[in-house]
C-alpha cells in the first residue's frame, strides 16, 4: 500500500530496477518507519541538570541550592538548544600472549567531553547558573580548591518519540561545566539572540534504558532473599512482642 502511494506520487523513483521482492523489502522498511517506534529525530530530546549541593565550606553553595529549588535548573534545561549525546571508546592494546596475527584486547573505556548550547534570557540566568556551578570547584575567599564531590553533579539526556515518551536515556556521572565559552557582542546583529556554549566533563555515563532491563546479579538476589527472610522472621515475632508490651489487666 505504501509503495503504491509512492509510485502514484513520484512514479517509480527507482525505475525498473526495484520490482517484485525488492518492493516488498521497501514496503517493509517504510512500514517500520511509519510504525509506533518510527525514527529518532534530533529535535526531540529532553535534558535534565542535577547540580551538586556544594558542601558547607563554599560560599556559593547556598546560591546553587537556591537555584535548584526555585526552578532555575528546570529553566536551564528548557533553554538547552543543542547538546551532544555522549559516545564511548574501548581502549585497546596488542595481545602479546599469543602467536600469529596480532589482535587487540580491551583495556578499559574512555569518554570525551560533551558540548551544549543554551539560549540566554536578558538577565543571563542560564549562564549565571553554570558560573555558580563552576565556583563550587574553587573558594575565592580562601584560594583553595573545592572537594570533588562538592562540585560534581549529574546530567540526564533522553531521546523522545512523537508522543514525548522517553525511549532512550543516558546519565552522565560526576560531571561539571568545564568550559564556559566566550560570548560575542555585535551591533550589526540586531535581532540575534545571545547564546552560550558550555563543555561538560564527566567520569563516565550509564545507559538508563539498558540498566532498567538487566537481570539482577546473583549477589543482589541473595541479598533480597536474606532480607525477605529476616523481614518474615521479624513480622512473625511482632505479635508476641506486642503481647509482652501490653500491660496485664
Amino acid at each position: 500500500m505504501v509503495v503504491s502511494l509512492i509510485q502514484g506520487a513520484l512514479g517509480n523513483p527507482f525505475g525498473n530496477a526495484v520490482t517484485g521482492a525488492a518492493f516488498g523489502v521497501l514496503n517493509e522498511l517504510l512500514g517500520l518507519i511509519r510504525s509506533a517506534d518510527g525514527i529518532a529525530k534530533s529535535a526531540r530530546y529532553e535534558v535534565l541538570f542535577f547540580p551538586p549541593s556544594g558542601g558547607s565550606q563554599n560560599p556559593f553553595a547556598s546560591v546553587i541550592n537556591q537555584m535548584r529549588g526555585d526552578g532555575t535548573a528546570r529553566e536551564v534545561s528548557l533553554k538547552c538548544e543543542q547538546i551532544s549525546m555522549p559516545g564511548r571508546n574501548i581502549d585497546t592494546a596488542p595481545d602479546t600472549n599469543i602467536y600469529g596475527p596480532e589482535r587487540e584486547i580491551a583495556q578499559g573505556w574512555s569518554f570525551a567531553d560533551i558540548d551544549a548550547t543554551f539560549q540566554l534570557s536578558s538577565d543571563q540566568k542560564e549562564k549565571n547558573f553554570f558560573d555558580t556551578w563552576q565556583r563550587l570547584s574553587f573558594n575565592p575567599d580562601t584560594w583553595s580548591m573545592g572537594y570533588y564531590d562538592d562540585y560534581t553533579g549529574t546530567i540526564q539526556i533522553f531521546q523522545l518519540d512523537e508522543q514525548n515518551e522517553r525511549r532512550y536515556g543516558v546519565e552522565l556521572i560526576e560531571c561539571f561545566p568545564k568550559t564556559i565559552a566566550a560570548q560575542t557582542y555585535d551591533y550589526s546583529a540586531v535581532n540575534q539572540q545571545q547564546k552560550v556554549n558550555v563543555s561538560f566533563s564527566y567520569r563516565y555515563w550509564k545507559n538508563l534504558t539498558d540498566e532498567s532491563r538487566l537481570p539482577r546479579s546473583l549477589a543482589d538476589r541473595i541479598n533480597t532473599i536474606v532480607l525477605n527472610s529476616v523481614e518474615r522472621q521479624i513480622r512473625s515475632r511482632i505479635p508476641s512482642v506486642v503481647n509482652r508490651l501490653t500491660p496485664l489487666r
